[in-house]
């Protein structure tokens, strides 16, 4: 067997840096006494690691092989006289390569794993928008419903007042409305004319007092097609300190005092 064969053993270990330190001195002081044969083999050998490490699955590497690559590539750094005759000035070692490489690929690794986070943020919060809309859009069906429920059993209860509101002019037709003492007020009518620009009707209540004034309530209007169905839920005064309630046309705001001739009038009996 050639003196040979026993370095030519330690190629492999010599280019994956797993030499323990005393086989690492004698393998480099026999390449530093001008083996073309190691040398040869010895780039081959590196020449397969570079290749290996495109074949890695992709993982964070440990800090102990950090360190050991770090170290690994300080050692290259100030290696063997044949070495620095055979490379260029400023060559970089291929284990240098190989870390930058690493590097490169957890860099990219990363960036790609954050950029898939991005999309599924943008997802859960196009989600989360989707059913905040649908749950709005129920809390008005709800709302709604609660409202029709309560108004039917305003109009039911034969405990309501019922209270005909009359028009001023005979080519309007006439309301009626039903107050109960608990419950609150329903309006409804039908074939009521549209009003003037963007003014509303709104509710007054008149007190018997003779010295009082008429007592703002609610505002509302017409549906396009002249029905009318309106809930004044807390009306501001008891039906027993009032005598009628008249609508009149009122700015889009409302009023705290009538400013126009009321349309309807109705006495509370």
């Amino acid at each position: 067997m050639s003196e040979l064969h026993p370095f030519l053993e330690m190629v492999e270990a010599y280019a994956l840096g797993s030499l323990d330190a005393e086989d690492r001195a004698a393998f480099e002081a026999h390449l530093a006494s001008g083996c073309a044969e190691c040398e040869t083999a010895l780039r081959e050998a590196r020449w397969l690691v570079s290749h290996l490490a495109y074949l890695a699955p992709e993982s964070e590497p440990s800090k102990a092989l950090k360190e050991h690559l770090i170290s690994t590539v300080r050692a290259e750094a100030s290696v063997l006289p044949f070495s620095a005759q055979k490379q260029k000035k400023g060559a970089v070692p291929i284990l240098l390569w190989l870390g930058v490489a690493a590097m490169l690929l957890l860099t990219l690794s990363s960036g790609w794993n954050a950029h898939l986070l991005s999309l599924e943020v943008k997802q859960m919060r196009r989600e989360m928008a989707s059913e905040q809309q649908k749950r709005e859009q129920l809390v008005k069906q709800v709302a709604v419903l609660e409202q029709d429920a309560k108004m039917r059993a305003i109009l039911a209860n034969p405990d309501s007042t019922r209270i005909m509101l009359l028009p001023s002019n005979r080519q309007v037709p006439s309301l009626e409305a039903k107050w109960h003492s608990q419950m609150g007020i329903v309006i409804t009518g039908y074939q009521v004319p549209k009003l003037a620009g963007n003014h509303v009707l709104q509710l007054w209540l008149i007190p018997k007092d003779p010295s009082g004034k008429p007592m703002p309530s609610a505002t509302f209007w017409p549906e396009k097609d002249g029905n009318l169905a309106k809930l004044v839920v807390n009306p501001p005064e008891g039906m027993v300190a009032v005598k009628a309630l008249a609508i009149t046309e009122e700015p889009a705001e409302g009023s705290d005092q009538p400013t126009s001739t009321p349309i309807w009038v109705g006495t509370v009996s």
